[in-house]
């Protein structure tokens, strides 16, 4: 253990030593809700080094573990070579000089597969439930509280925030009720429904005789 603790604590590991730290402490962030995972993404672009459709912050990272593992991993077998002088300080470089096209080949390998994991279309937005009918499913809903069921394109059903005007002359909204999606308000994140006729929606599929 301790070979490999003044390994990665000597040249040139420590280069990487000092990198994978921060990495570390940023994923941490990420975990705790600090940072954003894709970050950096609108101020660097990997496409040209053959890192794209991943985060820059995953291809880093990945780059910067197997160029700290190599360097680490070589560090100790210079160290066992018993090697003194410029014997070792050259050797010291080119471990340093292969860790990086090594990292970035073991990077650019591993992004193929993970990119499927990340694709390119924009997830779905709030916005885009707008002008959907939803379900109520609290007993009333007013000017400061209400919630309702709203089915997305995939299927998926989320819970969202509604609200309904208080001066609107239309019926009052109680549990499984239909409403429709009219707006959103961005600063209290609620969207405005105003009661709807489900038997009027476009896409509800006629129900079994």
């Amino acid at each position: 253990m301790r070979e490999f603790v003044e390994a990665a604590a000597g040249f040139p590991a420590v280069v990487f030593t000092s990198a994978l730290v921060v990495v570390l402490g940023f994923w941490l962030l990420v975990v705790l809700g600090g940072a954003e995972a894709d970050g950096f993404d609108a101020d660097v672009d990997l496409d040209a080094a053959g890192l794209g459709g991943v985060p820059v912050s995953v291809a880093v990272s990945m780059a910067v573990v197997v160029a700290w593992f190599s360097t680490l991993t070589g560090a100790v077998l210079i160290g066992r070579a018993e090697l003194t002088g410029f014997g070792r300080l050259a050797a010291e470089l080119a471990l340093l000089l292969v860790s990086l096209p090594l990292s970035w080949w073991a990077a650019r390998s591993l992004v193929r597969p993970l990119a499927r994991l990340f694709p390119d279309e924009p997830g779905p937005s709030l916005q885009d439930f707008i002008g959907s009918v939803c379900t109520i499913r609290t007993g009333r809903v007013d000017a400061r509280f209400g919630q309702a069921e709203v089915a997305a394109q995939d299927g998926a059903v989320a819970v969202v925030q509604v609200r309904q005007d208080p001066q609107a002359r239309e019926g009052a909204l109680t549990a499984g009720s239909s409403a429709l999606l009219y707006a959103y308000d961005d600063t209290g994140e609620f969207f405005w429904v105003a009661p709807y006729q489900a038997s009027l929606d476009p896409g509800r599929r006629p129900s079994a005789a």
